[in-house]
């Protein structure tokens, strides 16, 4: 009796703790329109879920859908009506199953009781809608598309593609080819061999090397095919959805049943001829319906991701503030996990995962489901690195690699920016980028006057900002340093970059005199940037902070096997970087944005970059003092402060060790969002959902928690001991941490290898 006792009180206390972390986002009404979806995904898929007026929909988005002028296009949007229809009663709910990866809904109405449930294979590039009924049902699903037609582009639309205000008069989304093909609606779009890839290579100086640039948007074919077991073809309609018109082509079920299962398989590859891709998603559905197990596994799948890393807070005090901040973590993480698997990086403007613009932005009337600011396949790297940061410390290492796989496949491109226009050596990449590798149609200037350096972007915000690469070097490095990966084949690239910066600069002190150094055989960084808001810098500390660290790592890495001649060139260079500048105010030091500067141009703070990204100051290290007094004095620091989008005040004031204001603004960055998704922040300075508003939260909660030093394992170097936590996170040499603080006391500590366990200290006061 005891023994059933004690087992029953097992139970109890294991099932209590399964409900403190059971993160499921469940809603018992259905939702007004798109912008009450709720995300699903998994591989390379990203979709939108919601139940409106008893219709079910589902955008779906796939990662590397760009058309001819370089916009992220949505692979589509899908609508099913159930007939009898269960959805039109108040029995109703729909749940993300985040530990499992889909979304379910569950209705009841007039007898009838069915379940559906939507996911994307992890493996395949699949979108699933099963439906199960306990009595038979007729089911009709409709493929979508506003595409359907050539749509001449509004003004502001092409804001959305890489055009932005310097697009052509009338230019136009050219229409996708959509038919019926045998049972199923066969889909896709072709671009032609000539894109805006053409238009910036002649904008830009870069014709003579054309041939020799990468160019991933050439004869893309994007598309796919809906179907199902037992559906056929009906027929075609047409109607409008937040303000845009579209085509429907709609597949029934033959007869009625208890099963239906539909699929949306696709495809995208750059061919010559449409045939051959087409033959290609024909095989690929074959395969489709061959395999009997791809949603275990998939299921295996999100079963190893969420065994990786967690954080739990407050997890007894659901519904709270601090509960949601590691809900709203782990809800994030998953829409992270959406493009696990893609070629390309996950966007900071939405990822795949946005929706009508009108829903995000009421000034933008009648632009199309496509949309989004600040463009599709270019991309801001002061944005992007915050969605990826975070997969560091998470173990997310699949994750990051679309993103450090697209800066290795541009070496090759920015190389030759460096060579056409000033004929030296190193990779050149700049703030704003296409997926190409090359500057921004609009943001490049298209009132250059004629007199200008071709290699340098006319504009206010951009000119002269080079240096972002090196965090996703940083990246590159620490990937190495956690996982003990060999890094000997980004050992080229990250040198390239180096050396951009070694012999660019050198170059212009010898256009300015006879002297490549200073007086002290230093490299003049001028004129340069410290992000967007210091311009025309003299030793920006972005850049300074950046070589320094870079060159450091790369020569104390194990894993990055330097040649000779590499190591005596990268210790040379290290020779020649400056020091970081300082200034005062009130009397303190503090650290200045650089050595001089003209103007502030934007609302950054890159005086703390020392702190993070760099890491040069921080709790437990040298000049803490010097940084901490940055943060409290310097003028711009306190005035740009904020947890809005893309800021990371919350970053460094954990880096510093500022508790209350790590919290406060942590806290506040990852709140519930005023959308009814709790995870879909924004617009913020950019879109929603705005993933560098997640993933600065989430790089903030981390840092909190666990920072590192060399073989340092710092724990809660800036957590509130009042608020209970539970983590696992990763740290360098192939180690895990879990711990668990409960009262203001560690109860659980859990470091793999165990070895590592003598380099952690707790630094809770």
């Amino acid at each position: 009796m005891r023994n059933f006792i004690f087992f029953l009180s097992f139970l109890t206390v294991v099932s209590l703790k399964a409900q403190q972390r059971n993160y499921n986002v469940v809603w018992t009404s259905q939702s007004n329109n798109a912008s009450e979806s709720m995300p699903c995904g998994g591989g390379d898929i990203g979709m939108n879920v919601w139940v409106e007026k008893g219709e079910l929909f589902i955008y779906v988005a796939r990662s590397g859908n760009f058309d001819e002028n370089n916009a992220l296009m949505k692979s589509g949007r899908i609508r099913v009506k159930l007939f009898p229809n269960p959805l039109t009663g108040k029995n109703f709910k729909q749940q993300l199953h985040l530990d499992k990866g889909y979304v379910s809904i569950e209705a009841r109405d007039n007898g009838v009781t069915t379940t559906i449930k939507i996911w994307a294979d992890v493996f395949k590039p699949v979108a699933h809608i099963d439906i199960s009924s306990k009595q038979i049902i007729i089911v009709e699903a409709s493929y979508e598309s506003w595409r359907y037609r050539d749509r001449v582009i509004t003004t502001r639309e092409n804001w959305g593609n890489s055009w932005k205000w310097g697009a052509p008069k009338n230019n136009v989304y050219k229409k996708d080819a959509i038919v019926f093909d045998r049972n199923n609606v066969l889909f896709f779009h072709h671009n032609s061999s000539e894109t805006i890839f053409d238009a910036v290579v002649k904008q830009q100086g870069m014709e003579s090397v054309k041939e020799q640039l990468y160019n991933p948007i050439k004869k893309l074919a994007f598309g796919g095919s809906l179907s199902g077991k037992n559906f056929i073809p009906v027929g075609t309609d047409t109607g409008s959805y937040a303000q845009t018109d579209f085509k429907a082509w709609t597949l029934k079920s033959k007869s009625a049943a208890k099963y239906h299962a539909l699929q949306l398989v696709l495809h995208n590859a750059q061919v010559a001829n449409i045939d051959t891709w087409k033959q290609t998603l024909d095989s690929l559905q074959q395969n489709v319906k061959a395999d009997k197990t791809a949603f275990q596994k998939s299921q295996q799948w999100w079963k190893q991701f969420w065994s990786r890393s967690f954080i739990d807070v407050d997890p007894a005090k659901k519904e709270q503030r601090s509960w949601e901040v590691g809900r709203n973590y782990q809800l994030f993480r998953y829409m992270l996990a959406c493009n696990a698997k893609g070629t390309w990086p996950t966007k900071f403007n939405g990822g795949l995962l946005t929706v009508d613009p009108i829903y995000t932005d009421t000034i933008n009337k009648g632009l199309t489901p496509d949309y989004r600011n600040w463009g599709g396949g270019l991309h801001t790297a002061q944005n992007q690195r915050l969605v990826y940061f975070s997969m560091i410390k998470s173990g997310d290492w699949d994750l990051l690699q679309p993103q450090l796989d697209f800066y290795l496949r541009l070496q090759k491109n920015a190389e030759l920016r460096s060579k056409v226009y000033w004929n030296h050596a190193g990779a050149c990449f700049t703030e704003q980028m296409e997926n190409f590798g090359l500057p921004n149609f609009a943001e490049y200037g298209t009132k250059r006057p004629d007199y200008f350096d071709k290699g340098v972007e006319y504009n206010a915000w951009l000119e002269y900002e080079w240096d972002t690469v090196f965090e996703f070097c940083l990246m590159m490095l620490q990937e190495a340093e956690y996982t003990g990966k060999d890094m000997s084949a980004k050992i080229t690239f990250i040198i390239s970059c180096l050396q951009f910066f070694d012999e660019h600069y050198q170059w212009l002190a010898k256009q300015r005199g006879a002297k490549t150094l200073d007086g002290s055989g230093k490299l003049v960084l001028f004129p340069g940037s410290a992000a967007e808001t210091f311009k025309m810098t003299n030793n920006s500390v972005t850049t300074v902070a950046a070589l320094q660290t870079i060159i450091k790592q790369l020569l104390s890495a194990k894993t990055s096997n330097l040649t000779a001649e590499q190591k005596q060139y990268v210790e040379s260079l290290l020779k020649r970087v400056p020091p970081l500048s300082y200034q005062q105010f009130n009397g303190y030091t503090t650290i200045a944005p650089a050595k001089t500067w003209e103007r502030i141009n934007n609302t950054e703070s890159p005086q703390l970059y020392p702190v993070f990204p760099w890491g040069i100051f921080g709790v437990g290290k040298p000049g803490l003092d010097t940084a901490i007094n940055t943060w409290n004095y310097d003028t711009s620091v306190i005035k740009f402060r904020s947890h809005i989008g893309w800021k990371q005040d919350n970053i460094w004031a954990a880096r510093l060790g500022l508790t209350e204001e790590a919290w406060r603004l942590t806290s506040l960055k990852l709140q519930n969002s005023e959308r009814r998704f709790p995870a879909f922040w924004g617009p913020g300075f950019d879109w929603v959902p705005d993933h560098n508003w997640g993933g600065s939260g989430m790089i903030g909660l981390q840092e909190m928690l666990l920072q590192t030093d060399d073989q340092r394992i710092l724990l809660f170097p800036a957590w509130p001991k009042e608020k209970d936590v539970h983590f696992k996170l990763h740290a360098p040499a192939n180690t895990t941490v879990e711990a668990e603080l409960k009262d203001g006391k560690l109860v659980k500590l859990i470091v793999l290898p165990e070895e590592r366990k003598k380099d952690v200290e707790v630094l809770l006061n």
